[in-house]
């Protein structure tokens, strides 16, 4: 029997020394003080394009000039400012840092969360940190075509995709499905807003501005999320592949609502506000 406690003793060492081991490398692929700036840089950029975006949904609810309230929109109007095709280059390069970051978190485990209390938890981190990477991928590959002067409408992609895909039942199905995992995604960004779980993210004393920007921000970005989500599955079950527009179709919607100009400058304002949360991310992020 002793022999077996020790068997078992060992193997969790063991398991627990590989974890170690990765942990260690992930913190120092982190931790290069290069790759850190212009990881901690993509959360700036990410911030300026939250707040274009906010600003183009507040524009638009007045009754100012048009454009697309999302990603693309936002890197379209960057790009037509001195100095905006530079700050897309650096976006490219901190976005595609970001991504690298997170894919090493998914592969090697978190170095900023070590503690992980189940493989259940680290499991579940590691496919965060991947589903991130992918996120951080798109962003570099959007801010590289914008760049160049080649971007393409985010909303134009989606609902062209969305039109193939329902052209057959199992496109069709898929939708739905994605569209499910879409609000999911807004949920959870709700849910950590709400329950200022966001706060595990970020290392040394915050201020209260911070904290409130974090509640008001995820909750704002996740009602958003969510909003996309619901428009995906309507455009699939009622063959309308319009519907499905992304994040500007999600603000032009609730605009057309009742009460709609002041749910769209409410909503503009919660980006923005999760625009000015990724600032903090920048210098208070866990690396």
């Amino acid at each position: 029997m002793a022999d077996i406690n020790r068997s078992k003793a060992s193997s969790t060492d063991s398991s627990s020394a590989s974890y170690d081991n990765s942990s260690s490398t992930a913190g120092r692929v982190a931790q290069n003080s290069v790759f850190e700036r212009f990881a901690r840089a993509g959360f700036v950029v990410s911030g300026i394009v939250h707040l274009i975006i906010g600003y183009i949904a507040i524009r638009i609810a007045l009754g100012g000039a048009g454009g697309t309230a999302d990603q693309s929109g936002a890197m379209t109007e960057l790009a037509a400012q001195p100095g905006g095709i530079v700050a897309l280059w650096v976006g490219v390069v901190a976005f595609g840092l970001m991504a690298l970051w997170r894919l090493a978190e998914a592969a090697l485990g978190s170095s900023s969360k070590p503690d992980a209390d189940s493989k259940t938890s680290e499991a579940i981190n590691r496919v965060k940190a991947f589903s991130l990477a992918v996120v951080y991928f798109a962003f570099a590959f959007s801010a590289f075509g914008f760049a160049r002067g080649r971007g393409k409408s985010s909303s134009d992609e989606t609902a062209g995709l969305t039109a193939r895909l329902m052209q057959t039942t199992a496109g069709t199905i898929a939708l739905v499905a994605g569209g499910l995992i879409i609000i999911a995604i807004g949920g959870y960004h709700i849910y950590k807003g709400a329950r200022q779980n966001f706060l595990d993210d970020l290392e040394g004393a915050t201020s209260d501005l911070v904290r409130r920007l974090g509640i008001i921000g995820y909750i704002a970005k996740g009602l958003a999320i969510t909003a996309i989500g619901l428009l995906v599955i309507l455009a699939a079950t009622q063959s309308e592949p319009n519907k499905a527009a992304g994040l500007d179709g999600a603000f032009k919607t609730l605009g057309a609502q009742p009460y709609g100009v002041a749910l769209l400058v409410v909503a503009g304002l919660g980006i923005v506000t999760y625009g000015l949360y990724s600032f903090a991310m920048a210098r208070y992020a866990r690396m």
